[in-house]
């Protein structure tokens, strides 16, 4: 019988464990690890995450530090702030919600955060510390999630086969990296490589990040495989509702599957716990402390 991994019961154990532990540190080292989220204009569906990314930064016991800035702030006043929250030792992780208005350069913006201090691990710094495994990485939030998840059904993933379906920077690319890390036999996938369904069907683990909406059937999957579906989809049904679906289509894939992350309620609760662990570690490794343990 399938297991669905649930996503939402483990991120709620992760967070309460975050807490404990900032807890900790403010008790024995008077240090509480400062968030900071920029936001520049009026994107719906980032005032929705930024709101409660922040409900969730201070109920970790974290200080939660927002920006909301105009949508036409230049870019100029955004790289000053940024700078601000750099030589500020109060901030300790540093995000800037993307997407970002047209006139400013979002990759310069975030060439600009300190990488101590990229919680969202999307400095070029960090991204090539991952690949390379040299140094210590802030690793961006979903793909983290998902290797907890992973790890945590699994145990130790040396000699599984895992595909990725998706190359995107933020989550295709380091989530083979860190498939590669744990000694598994990686491949990257996307919606152009021949013979895709072949590709995913001998794989031990699937990983869809590829963006489009219920792309990859139940018979693409291999029997017992694990799934992490890491995609977020809105698509419209017969009866003219909204409704979340992710890149595997979950009714014939959960028949087939070992375990599945549904969506939603599988990866996308991961991703906002990984930031505040990324922030936790942060504050750490900026005042000569050992990295959090989270299990």
């Amino acid at each position: 019988m399938t297991e669905v991994i649930d996503g939402k019961a483990f991120s709620a154990k992760l967070r309460e464990n975050i807490k404990h532990q900032v807890s900790d540190l403010k008790a024995q080292h008077n240090l509480v690890p400062g968030l900071a989220v920029v936001l520049v204009g009026e994107d719906p569906a980032s005032q929705v995450y930024v709101r409660s990314k922040g409900k969730q930064t201070i109920e970790a016991g974290m200080n939660s530090i927002e920006h909301k800035l105009d949508e036409t702030t230049s870019e100029e006043v955004l790289l000053k702030l940024i700078d601000e929250m750099n030589n500020d030792d109060s901030v300790n992780g540093i995000l800037v919600q993307l997407p970002l208005p047209d006139h400013i350069d979002s990759d310069k913006v975030l060439a600009t955060i300190k990488p101590e201090k990229d919680v969202d691990g999307f400095h070029v710094i960090n991204v090539g510390r991952l690949s390379t495994w040299t140094g210590k990485p802030m690793i961006p939030c979903t793909p983290l999630g998902s290797i907890m998840l992973l790890k945590d059904k699994l145990g130790s993933l040396s000699g599984l086969d895992a595909v990725v379906v998706g190359r995107s920077n933020i989550v295709g690319k380091p989530m083979a990296a860190l498939l590669l890390q744990e000694s598994c036999t990686v491949t990257v996938a996307h919606s152009r490589t021949k013979n895709l369904q072949e590709v995913c069907r001998r794989a031990d683990i699937v990983v869809a990040a590829v963006g489009r909406p219920e792309m990859i059937p139940g018979d693409w999957i291999k029997p017992g495989a694990t799934v992490i579906d890491v995609g977020i989809n809105r698509i419209q049904t017969p009866e003219g509702k909204n409704k979340l679906v992710g890149d595997v289509d979950y009714a014939s894939a959960s028949q087939v599957a070992g375990a599945i992350t549904p969506v939603p309620g599988g990866v996308g609760p991961m991703t906002i716990a990984c930031l505040l662990a990324n922030a936790l570690t942060a504050t750490c490794r900026q005042n000569g402390l050992a990295d959090p343990d989270f299990g």
